[in-house]
């Protein structure tokens, strides 16, 4: 086996075509920079889309065992594409040493196409979990006009958007959780409230209450209608989206009992499992503001090479395009950890490791 043939380096490296070089043009010296930024993209995108199927696979199994190496591996995977996704922010800075009047070069050359068009980057959106329904200017996404995508990537991205989300399949592990039996907490010291909800909520939802500032009073109502899905009058139905999204009540009680006794060997996994989709959500962020910043600086308000309005549609997608926002926003619930409730001490023996 040769180096270059196991990695096909000759297909590799003569798969940059710089437009402007071709007969007729001036070069543009940058614009081979700015494919071969674009290819690695495209390369790194591959290996996440390889991570994410490895992980979508494990939680699409009807039962994970926290004992077996699938959730360890999971999260081994995650991390990996956290680190990707750091290496691609990194990846604007060395765009970045391009200046404007480089970039004008060669720009009108590329119309009609856009990095709006990398079906690879929708794909990884699709299968972390981001709705149609939730994209900013849902009308850019689908069409075949010029701008937008060929018919067989319009179908692969389809196809994709409809197959169970990561976000979907982590939704449904969490609602298995196996935490809240009621034989667990038959003799569960009662909280002094009516004792409308578990055991154990009815205690945490007190404690919460009385660890709220009187200007954080009113995220006791947050708090009922996020977990114990109960709406004050005094929420505004607008907001209710912001305060629960894609994730259901009883998997957002299971996130939030996992990060308040993430100290037990038994959780360890599962909360960094949960902690590396909220960080990969906000390395997307991080992506798509760098992108805003370079394309202001590029083309300042012009509209995008794809017909898009260019940094105007990147903002709004920003803005937009959180996918784990519900397990991110978990932090407003959180307590002290010295104000946790004590958990039942059968409870304690299945989540603690017993030499």
């Amino acid at each position: 086996m040769y180096y270059g043939d196991y990695l096909e380096l000759s297909k590799i490296l003569d798969s940059q075509h710089p437009v402007s070089f071709e007969a007729g043009h001036e070069p543009a010296h940058d614009e081979m920079l700015f494919i071969v930024i674009h290819q690695a993209y495209e390369l790194w995108f591959k290996q996440i889309l390889f991570e994410l199927e490895y992980v979508s696979g494990i939680f699409g199994k009807e039962r994970i065992n926290d004992n077996s190496e699938d959730l360890n591996l999971v999260r081994h995977r995650l991390n990996r594409v956290a680190r990707i996704m750091e290496l691609l922010n990194q990846q604007v800075n060395i765009l970045d040493t391009m200046t404007p009047l480089d970039f004008l070069a060669f720009r009108n050359l590329l119309t009609p196409s856009s990095g709006f068009q990398s079906v690879q980057f929708r794909l990884i959106e699709a299968r972390l979990g981001l709705q149609m329904a939730n994209r900013y200017r849902k009308e850019y996404y689908k069409r075949t006009d010029e701008g937008g995508f060929t018919g067989h990537d319009y179908k692969e991205i389809t196809e994709t958007e409809e197959q169970p989300s990561l976000l979907q399949l982590v939704n449904r592990w969490l609602e298995r959780m196996p935490f809240f039996e009621k034989d667990v907490w038959d003799d569960y010291p009662p909280s002094g409230s009516d004792g409308a909800y578990h055991p154990f909520w009815d205690v945490y939802r007190e404690v919460y209450r009385k660890s709220l500032t009187e200007r954080e009073s009113g995220k006791i109502h947050d708090f009922d209608y996020v977990f114990l899905e109960k709406a004050d009058a005094s929420l505004s139905p607008e907001l209710l989206p912001a305060l629960r999204g894609s994730f259901s009540p009883a998997a957002l009680r299971a996130a939030l009992f996992i990060m308040l006794y993430r100290d037990f060997p038994v959780f360890q996994a599962s909360y960094q499992v949960l902690d590396k989709l909220i960080e990969i959500d906000h390395l997307l962020s991080n992506w798509r503001h760098k992108h805003i910043v370079m394309v202001r600086r590029m083309i300042g308000l012009r509209v995008g090479t794809g017909n898009t309005s260019g940094a105007g549609y990147l903002e709004g997608a920003l803005a937009s395009h959180y996918i784990y926002r519900d397990l991110s926003g978990l932090s407003t619930y959180l307590i002290q950890r010295n104000q946790l409730p004590p958990l039942p001490e059968k409870l304690t023996r299945r989540l603690g490791f017993n030499v």
